[in-house]
């Protein structure tokens, strides 16, 4: 049956083939909905922290890591016994009901303070492992080839809910109140496990590409090893541990900026409307800048230059915009650095992270990519946090923060080049072997 032209033509926009457009699509519409009913929650997040407590913040964030401790090896059991065409199922559906408990919960003691902790560490956690399992869905249905290809397209999906969660929150949230926003954000996850059935479908009738390509493993069998597999497996291959130290790094970085962002915005903009109005601007601006970079830049970045490019390129401008800071500390440049990171994350950070889990085996995509996505980033975010705590108690000024970062930086770069250097070179090798058999 011929393709429709304009089917063609969208294909071609997205950097697909004809026959990837359904999954493609599938897997941008699972992301765009995964990233509103998360944009929706992320304001009530925000005003439960400050209900909490201000001064109680970084409590706060502690313990989203130790609960992220005990979480992981419950996440590692349910995939050693449930199916993997299953098992997200399972995650998302728990996370579902979870949103049901806190809209009766918010019902009867609205104003709790422990209620509200309760949801600020819970959503914390929520974000890291929904989104976590959604990337090692797409790592699963999808090729390295195909990767590189695709996968910034689908996560633009996460750039478009991230436009539309903050918008629906806004207009509802007069009308339906915090708990009908959770409900809607229970309902947008129930969809992506539609969207997640058709994917697996596409993956089992051979979508996934060349023979070979991707790891045979049944798809209808749990995931071997035990609770802690995922941890070993990081601990004893030293590309695995290579991922988790860019993440470390990626996160040191962000925290930095992160914290001297707070402290620049508290000096220039003293009033409350101020501040909210500067970091809607920053934010309108992120998501504006990486959903173009997404549709249009990063897939042909990724086949042009390669994998290794995606990853270095942002810590590389990272590391001149520290240095920048360090001569010339300001918000200006502090705001157009945390620009490029965040459009940077978005655009090219993580596709090219989830890209080199493609050629793994599934342990390794779900277990051990789940750990890094949470324990080793919450880890990252907890000691640099302190760190920073620190060199600001010692009282050294910015100056040596921003050296430090762009020190950060040139490690982080360094790592993420190598570990594109060598998804590139086994794509290479792949090539040739499929023109040796032509």
């Amino acid at each position: 049956m011929n393709t429709p032209s304009y089917l063609r033509r969208l294909s071609k926009a997205i950097n697909a083939r004809d026959d990837e457009l359904r999954p493609a699509l599938f897997g941008f519409l699972l992301f765009l909905c995964l990233f509103a009913g998360y944009f929706m929650l992320r304001p009530i997040r925000e005003s439960m922290g400050i209900a909490a407590g201000v001064e109680n913040l970084q409590w706060l964030f502690t313990l989203t890591f130790l609960v992220m401790l005990v979480a992981v090896p419950l996440f590692a059991w349910l995939s050693s016994r449930v199916p993997r065409l299953r098992f997200i199922d399972w995650v998302y559906g728990f996370f579902g009901i979870n949103l049901l408990v806190f809209v009766e919960l918010f019902q009867f003691v609205p104003d709790s303070t422990w209620l509200a902790r309760a949801f600020y560490v819970w959503i914390s956690v929520y974000n890291l492992f929904v989104v976590s399992v959604a990337w090692s869905l797409m790592a699963d249905v999808f090729d390295s080839e195909q990767a590189k290809r695709l996968f910034a397209f689908i996560a633009a999906g996460a750039s478009v809910g991230g436009l539309l969660g903050p918008a629906l929150s806004t207009v509802l949230i007069g009308s339906v109140g915090a708990s009908g926003l959770m409900l809607l954000a229970a309902l947008l996850l129930g969809i992506t496990l539609v969207l997640k059935q058709a994917l697996m479908r596409w993956r089992q009738v051979g979508g996934a590409g060349r023979p070979g390509s991707v790891p045979t493993e049944n798809p209808r069998r749990p995931l071997p090893g035990n609770p802690f597999s995922g941890i070993t497996a990081v601990l004893r291959s030293p590309y695995l541990l290579g991922i988790a130290g860019f993440v470390v790094l990626l996160a040191t970085v962000t925290t930095f900026l992160y914290f001297e962002q707070a402290r620049l915005v508290a000096e220039q903009f003293p009033d409350r409307d101020s501040q909210v109005r500067v970091f809607g601007i920053i934010d309108f601006v992120v998501q504006a800048g990486a959903l173009v970079s997404q549709l249009f830049i990063t897939g042909r970045i990724a086949q042009k230059l390669g994998v290794r490019v995606l990853l270095a390129v942002v810590p590389v401008l990272m590391c001149a915009g520290f240095v920048g800071l360090a001569l010339a500390p300001g918000f200006a440049l502090l705001a157009t650095l945390m620009v490029v990171r965040r459009i940077g994350e978005y655009a090219f950070v993580r596709p090219g992270r989830e890209m080199l889990f493609a050629p793994l085996d599934a342990e390794s995509k779900y277990k051990a990519k789940n750990f890094i996505d949470t324990v080793v980033y919450r880890g990252g975010d907890a000691v640099s946090a302190w760190a920073k705590s620190l060199l600001d108690m010692l009282g050294q000024g910015a100056g040596l923060v921003a050296l430090i970062g762009a020190g950060c930086a040139l490690v982080w770069a360094y790592l993420g080049w190598h570990l594109g250097l060598r998804v590139d070179h086994q794509q290479k090798q792949l090539s040739i072997a499929d023109a040796a058999q032509i």
